[in-house]
């Protein structure tokens, strides 16, 4: 069962040839500490292509990892510092990649004029344990009743009478 702790991860690296399986791993460890072991394999395999096309088409190898878990789903973003590189263009395989082994994916721009793309992945269990409805048991509850429908008299004796036993 995958915990439902919310997980934050963030990187910044100078993107090279010798990074991109070193960021690979560092995913790959924090995945499998965050429990997620079934995750690793598209997680890593999404960055190490997108780190790979940022090598090789950026001028500026500056780059940012995020990854975030809400209990339900990984979102993993990788953002760059290049204006000139153009996702529709210079990243299309990676993102038909990304399109095909993701539940989602996206790019979109911030307000610095960077890029930012993210893929995102729903974490299966693998074990289906089937849900046993219960039936409700009946318990005896003392009703009390609300302040607001007692008249101000009654709730002063009732304090009196706290204020008392408690002497």
């Amino acid at each position: 069962m995958k915990t439902a702790v919310p997980c934050y991860y963030h990187l910044d690296v100078e993107v090279s040839p010798e990074r991109v399986g070193q960021v690979s791993r560092i995913l790959a460890a924090h995945l499998r500490y965050w429990d997620l072991d079934n995750l690793v394999d598209p997680v890593c395999r999404g960055a190490e292509l997108l780190l790979t096309a940022i090598d090789q088409h950026a001028t500026d190898k500056h780059t940012s990892i995020e990854m975030w878990w809400n209990g339900q789903h990984l979102i993993t973003a990788i953002g760059d510092d290049d204006r000139d590189l153009r996702p529709d263009q210079d990243l299309r395989p990676c993102l038909a990649h990304l399109a095909a082994t993701s539940d989602g994916w996206g790019c979109c721009a911030s307000e610095t004029g960077s890029k930012i793309i993210w893929f995102s992945q729903r974490a299966r269990s693998g074990e289906r344990v089937p849900l046993v409805p219960t039936r409700p048991e009946p318990r005896l509850r003392q009703v009390l009743k609300v302040p607001r429908t007692l008249p101000v008299a009654q709730l002063a004796a009732a304090a009196d009478g706290l204020l008392e036993g408690a002497r």
